[in-house]
């Protein structure tokens, strides 16, 4: 009981302090909640009290993500988006295949680990961690322990990114276009890469967002290849709908609302979908409890690591010296 009460304290502070934004003065009590403050919170929450209210939670930090990642369309530029998009292109398919081919061979030949887990754990760092393996994971048939193993080890990989990527730009010295570009292919959710770029900058939160939506297109090639490589005829997919929402967001404000007396309209929803992103930071945190944890297992984690530093390390490189 008393972790209930806890969580909803943390819950209705963490938005009011976000929201004070919309108060005169208000200012300064919002600045200090930021997407790692909310993320330490809820990770403080779990670890300590453990889970409260998990269908709320997990029903939270999946749809509040999905809404504010339309709403963030609604500040973009299509033009812009295109030529942050296509920067790359053959790196993003070159990445997307290697990830995935370096991944099962190292966790079935290195690691010992389960044929289903591997790939799946490959596939969500390949593409877009969660959606990516909840995708694939109906259509290769996997078991529901494999699903819950990959998607811990990925949520576990998720909730370092956002605290350690930020830095680790900084002491690069990497530009906004540099770090958005580098988040949006070395960071497994869509969630933890828009929290980490929000951190570190306007530009960046912009890059990477256009270039994971991009990349996460590639569910639909992966779940055929899937369907292929598993024999599995006749199973069904889908492209998540948030990411048609977030095009279709991008092309009304590029031709009806950007430039016209509607742009604060714009703005204003551009403005809370950011607020949202925020608060959604303290319900993916309160989702890693240490039952999560135990849940993972060492060899997983070790393969998550491992292809984790691998991919990072290879995009970073391509990166310096391919992308002012």
């Amino acid at each position: 009981m008393r972790n209930k009460i806890v969580y909803i304290i943390l819950v209705s502070l963490i938005t009011a302090f976000v929201m004070a934004d919309y108060v005169p003065g208000g200012h300064a009590v919002a600045s200090c909640v930021t997407p790692p403050v909310a993320l330490f919170a809820g990770l403080v929450f779990a670890l300590g009290l453990g889970e409260a209210y998990p269908r709320f939670n997990k029903l939270m930090s999946k749809y509040l993500l999905q809404y504010s990642v339309v709403g963030l369309g609604f500040g973009m530029n299509l033009h812009s988006a295109i030529r942050s998009g296509s920067d790359g292109m053959i790196f993003t398919i070159a990445s997307v295949v290697g990830t995935l081919a370096i991944g099962v061979w190292l966790g079935i030949k290195v690691f010992k680990a389960d044929r289903d887990t591997a790939y799946l754990i490959s596939s969500g760092t390949a593409i877009c961690g969660g959606s990516a393996i909840a995708a694939v994971g109906p259509v290769m048939r996997a078991k529901d322990c494999d699903m819950s193993v990959a998607l811990a080890t990925v949520f576990v990989l998720n909730a370092i990114a956002l605290f350690i990527f930020p830095p680790m730009g900084h002491s690069l010295g990497l530009t906004q276009h540099q770090f958005g570009t580098w988040s949006a292919i070395a960071i497994h959710d869509t969630s933890s890469v828009v929290g980490a770029a929000q951190a570190y900058g306007e530009e960046a939160l912009e890059i990477a967002t256009t270039i994971k939506l991009t990349r996460a297109l590639w569910i639909v090639p992966l779940t055929l290849f899937t369907a292929w490589f598993f024999k599995a005829k006749g199973r069904k997919f889908s492209v998540p709908l948030f990411i048609i929402f977030f095009i279709v967001a991008l092309v009304v404000n590029t031709y009806f609302i950007e430039g016209t007396s509607l742009a604060p309209v714009g703005e204003a929803v551009n403005g809370l979908a950011r607020k949202c992103l925020t608060i959604t930071m303290f319900f993916i945190g309160a989702a890693l409890s240490r039952a999560t944890l135990r849940r993972v297992g060492l060899r997983p984690l070790l393969l998550g690591i491992a292809l984790w530093v691998i991919i990072s390390g290879a995009s970073l490189a391509y990166i310096l010296l391919a992308v002012a």
